[in-house]
């Protein structure tokens, strides 16, 4: 994406302007990363991380820096999320058991463990209802506060108490499944 022709943008009244371009340079990981916990494929997430900064940009007057940046970007991330998980190339795509590899050459033991976890992880993820999987991923990985995501998601916070608990649970039941069926205890 080119961003020659950026000029600063202001978000609110009385704060400096702010450079689109280095404001993408500092989020677009964290964005991408949350698109792809949120089930979208590897094709197609640089596309949906340009189209979540796209909507960041056209409500960035209306953020509040008072409130913590991340679950603002999140909760654009999961509406994005949403649009894509409803259209009919994503509904009907067959996802294969293991995840991608970015390099498909043998490597060391310890890396060769580790992608194994994060594959299972993210298939362990895969499972969880979108909504639930939302508050998972934004407590348990991201580090927000409760208060914060139900805020970014509008949800009422024993709403978003509720989720997360239920998210454990199908997460914990997903990953001894999974382990199952690998032969893990």
């Amino acid at each position: 994406m080119e961003f020659s022709s950026a000029k600063p943008v202001t978000n609110t009244e009385g704060v400096p302007p702010l450079d689109f371009r280095s404001f993408f340079s500092a989020h677009a990981a964290y964005v991408w990363h949350s698109l792809q916990r949120l089930g979208v494929t590897k094709a197609d997430l640089e596309d949906l991380t340009h189209e979540v900064f796209l909507l960041v940009h056209r409500q960035l007057g209306e953020y509040n820096p008072e409130r913590p940046i991340r679950p603002w970007l999140f909760a654009f991330a999961f509406r994005k999320a949403s649009e894509y998980r409803r259209t009919a190339r994503v509904r009907f795509e067959v996802i294969s058991g293991g995840a991608e590899h970015e390099d498909p050459a043998p490597s060391a033991l310890d890396r060769v463990l580790e992608q194994e976890a994060l594959d299972l992880g993210h298939r362990a993820l895969a499972e969880l209802e979108l909504g639930q999987r939302a508050v998972f991923v934004m407590h348990e990985l991201d580090g927000e506060t409760m208060p914060d995501i139900a805020n970014a998601l509008g949800l009422a916070l024993n709403t978003a108490y509720s989720r997360l608990r239920l998210a454990r649970a199908a997460f914990d039941k997903a990953l001894r499944r999974l382990k199952a069926e690998r032969g893990e205890k």
